[in-house]
């Protein structure tokens, strides 16, 4: 009814947002009216772009005024970043029908503030803001080679898990020993920061939206493959 997939039901349940009501034959979940109306109540707060976590604070008796407050101000600044990122567009179109010349300046106005940065921030502190630093001080090439590295880590998971191979294999952990040492050019995540990462990429939609797209399933696949790798090689 509510169209939301199997998947994503044992993860609710396994994170404990969305328990069954009770478990039959061969681990069969059933669902009755209280937890369809919770399940209700997820949908809407997700639509509303909070994240599980959040989402979990909210349910259990958190402040949900609060958290829709600190979620209307992200999207505000997103209206500001897309609406100044528009602008930029549109005086492009301009200078090229007119033939004149752009400030050099204003080709990247829109860019700079990433709506993301602000919640990173929000949510890691100075962590988040070192990271960022970093990142803005890599010319051209240093930014293209980090995202043409990200991109093979990503098609090479993408490739082992339409072959089958199960997140233990050798082979999918190396991949994803490529994948901790991309993510330590940003940061550099222990144990439990790294297994953390990877829930993130199924907690927050557009993680998971990201990475699916290079085959169905890919964030769940790398969330165990990296739990499984975090265990067995980080502190």
């Amino acid at each position: 009814m509510a169209r939301v997939s199997s998947r994503t039901l044992r993860h609710y349940d396994h994170v404990g947002l969305l328990p069954p009501a009770r478990t039959g034959h061969g681990g069969l979940r059933f669902y009755e009216r209280p937890q369809l109306e919770r399940l209700q109540h997820i949908m809407l707060l997700r639509e509303l772009g909070l994240g599980l976590p959040e989402i979990a604070r909210v349910l259990d008796g958190a402040d949900e005024t609060a958290a829709l407050r600190r979620h209307h101000r992200r999207l505000l600044a997103e209206v500001q970043r897309l609406t100044s990122l528009a602008d930029t567009v549109a005086r492009t179109i301009a200078d090229h029908a007119e033939e004149t010349t752009m400030p050099a300046e204003d080709l990247f106005t829109g860019f700079r503030d990433d709506p993301h940065a602000a919640e990173a921030r929000e949510r890691w502190g100075a962590q988040a803001a070192a990271a960022q630093e970093r990142a803005a001080a890599w010319d051209d090439d240093t930014a293209r080679g980090v995202q043409a590295e990200g991109d093979a880590v990503h098609r090479d998971l993408a490739a082992l898990l339409t072959s089958g191979a199960d997140v233990a294999d050798p082979r999918v952990q190396a991949v994803v020993g490529r994948h901790h040492a991309w993510v330590s050019r940003f940061w550099t995540p222990g144990r439990d920061a790294y297994t953390g990462l990877g829930r993130l990429y199924v907690d927050d939609e557009r993680f998971t939206a990201t990475l699916d797209a290079s085959a169905p399933g890919l964030a769940a696949y790398l969330c165990a493959a990296i739990a499984v790798y975090a265990r067995e090689h980080l502190e």
